[in-house]
């Protein structure tokens, strides 16, 4: 490949490098697990949908943009859970879609009104990766490369997640994997392959619900994040729950796991988190997220926002014997 073709790539993997995962973050994962667990799906027993926006370090050239789209309900007495997942990427002169079809199998433990459920859920998908080579702007003219003749390179890979899902009315834990099949289209050493190869990633939840007076209640929840390439991702929350109405709480991602062949910067990574989420009603819920880098170098004075909304299409006349609080 030529010295151009090198600028390029350079150009984009910066920017996957600093975000230290492949897959988009979503500070809001732990209002909508279906984002990185299938077997989430029906976990709140009412068809509902979610939208969710991230402007990674705004106002930096070429950061990330995240737009994703997520439905899912139950069918069959309950007992099956279904999703959709739509994503979009965009990072400098790269961008990934990508969608997803969920099943989850819903196993009751014990009586509806305890909300003890375990579920094991598959989905199965597409992603497209994209290079938009004609927004390339080097200093000197291209001669005879074709690769940079084209205006757009793209990919289509097949993809599969898997995850398992514990609930009851106070407490959940979560295991899921996603490129599971992804993983095994990397290109291998085709020389014309300018696409970043994805790796397998393991996600671990685990929050609880604490009542800590009859209008406030507590819920801390903990997300360690592995891809096996770069950092171990940390994410420790605490929110709290006020009449019902308000979620308010933050966090703090951090690499706890470091890799020998890691940049110094990328070790030191963190961000804090502050977040917010009211609920209008019974249906519809809003949210925001503020989230300030650390130790990233020149990244400390860009922001990152994030907006989300949800949709709950809940009759009116059916009776929620267990509350969702996850």
């Amino acid at each position: 490949m030529t010295k151009k073709l090198m600028t390029l790539l350079v150009c984009f993997t910066a920017f996957t490098s600093a975000r230290a995962q492949q897959d988009a973050q979503f500070s809001q994962y732990i209002f909508s697990g279906l984002y990185i667990n299938p077997a989430y799906a029906g976990y709140r027993e009412v068809w509902n949908i979610n939208a969710f926006y991230r402007n990674q370090w705004a106002g930096f050239p070429g950061a990330p943009k995240s737009i994703s789209l997520a439905v899912d309900g139950v069918a069959r007495e309950k007992r099956y859970g279904l999703g959709l997942n739509i994503a979009n990427d965009e990072i400098g002169l790269q961008g990934t879609s990508s969608m997803y079809a969920s099943y989850a199998f819903r196993i009751p433990i014990q009586d509806a009104e305890s909300g003890k459920t375990f579920a094991i859920g598959v989905s199965a998908g597409v992603i497209q990766n994209r290079i938009k080579v004609s927004d390339y702007d080097p200093t000197e003219p291209v001669s005879d490369d074709d690769l940079l003749y084209n205006s757009l390179r793209t990919k289509f890979t097949p993809d599969a997640r898997i995850g398992v899902y514990y609930s009851t009315n106070t407490f959940f834990a979560g295991l899921s994997a996603d490129n599971l099949i992804a993983s095994a289209y990397t290109g291998g050493k085709d020389p014309e392959n300018i696409f970043t190869e994805r790796k397998i990633h393991l996600y671990a939840t685990v929050g609880a619900l604490i009542p800590l007076s009859e209008a406030i209640q507590l819920k801390p929840t903990l997300l360690v994040k592995e891809d096996f390439a770069g950092p171990t991702s940390l994410d420790i929350n605490a929110f709290v729950l006020i009449n019902k109405i308000i979620w308010v709480g933050g966090g703090y991602r951090t690499a706890v796991l470091n890799k020998p062949l890691i940049q110094d910067d990328l070790r030191k990574a963190g961000a804090f988190v502050g977040m917010a989420e009211v609920f209008i009603g019974q249906k519809l819920r809003i949210g925001y997220a503020y989230e300030y880098t650390t130790n990233v170098v020149g990244m400390s004075g860009y922001p990152t926002n994030e907006l989300s909304i949800s949709y709950f299409f809940i009759n009116p006349k059916a009776k929620m014997l267990s509350p969702r609080y996850f």
